[in-house]
């Protein structure tokens, strides 16, 4: 068996929410149970492309003891080629590792199961991604998040691979260093478009407060940020050298809304010509 990498989450933040405002029942739903659907989104770095392989999911319903592995729900993730390039996950594309029927109550815990080859790609280079010898027993993140029985949730792992890849001193490898963000509640969500695509690729980070979420627009310019609590945003739009930086402020959202911006134009970066007589000699 592989040696696997638990509860490794990457600068993740897990947003658990009901599919259904009105929480409907799913009459698929056995009783006494709830549903949980598992998506895996994007959060930008400045890479070619960030490779990790998942194994699957783990959770800990509320009171289960978690040094008793038996006591962990596992969701496997079983598609044949198991790793995922996040940066693809863009514009409000998701991963779905897949979904379980866990007991209705209360989820106290959630793993992520990693297998080893994890890299990123770099101007055409393999860098393989190391872990510290510390974190191999994993890294545990709290959820406490009530499920009704007989409704269907999304719990949804937003992997923040800038902050969780570290280059190491002049030793070149590359560790990583997982930055947990949680949102265990209904949350809010900012989307729009960002022109010319010429100005690609840019992130677009949400900023409130001390705390930052962002991710990449993708090649037609669409872009979603999920996991958001309520309040007024201000949005960073980072775009190549050839265009300008631009920030919009007092974006308003709300718990369980989707905010939708109007367009976002970004201006071409102008060269000053140089003033008459200036480098002559």
């Amino acid at each position: 068996m592989k040696n696997l990498i638990k509860s490794f989450f990457l600068g993740l933040a897990a947003i658990l929410v009901a599919t259904s405002c009105d929480m409907e029942r799913d009459e698929s739903i056995a009783e006494g149970n709830a549903k949980v659907n598992i998506f895996l989104i994007d959060a930008p770095a400045d890479y070619d492309e960030v490779w990790v392989e998942v194994l699957g999911v783990e959770i800990l319903p509320k009171g289960g003891n978690e040094s008793n592995e038996s006591a962990w729900i596992n969701l496997p993730y079983e598609k044949n080629d198991q790793k995922i390039n996040l940066l693809s996950l863009t514009g409000g594309a998701s991963e779905h590792l897949g979904e379980v029927e866990v007991p209705a109550g209360e989820i106290s815990q959630i793993r992520l199961l990693l297998g080893d080859d994890n890299y990123i790609m770099q101007n055409g280079q393999r860098l393989e991604l190391k872990t510290p010898s510390a974190q191999q027993s994993g890294l545990k993140l709290k959820v406490d998040k009530p499920l009704n029985p007989g409704i269907s949730y999304d719990l949804v792992i937003d992997f923040d691979a800038s902050r969780s890849i570290v280059k190491a001193g002049n030793s070149g490898q590359y560790i990583l260093k997982p930055v947990l963000r949680v949102v265990a509640e209904a949350s809010a969500t900012i989307e729009g478009t960002v022109l010319p695509l010429e100005a690609g690729p840019v992130v677009v980070s949400a900023i409130i407060e001390e705390d930052s979420v962002g991710t990449f627009a993708d090649d037609n310019g669409l872009f979603v940020i999920r996991g958001l609590r309520g309040g007024n945003y201000t949005l960073v739009f980072t775009p190549n050298e050839g265009y300008q930086e631009k920030v919009v402020e007092d974006i308003i959202t709300e718990l369980g809304q989707v905010t939708k911006l109007d367009l976002v134009e970004l201006e071409e970066v102008v060269e000053e010509e140089p003033e008459e007589g200036e480098g002559e000699g």
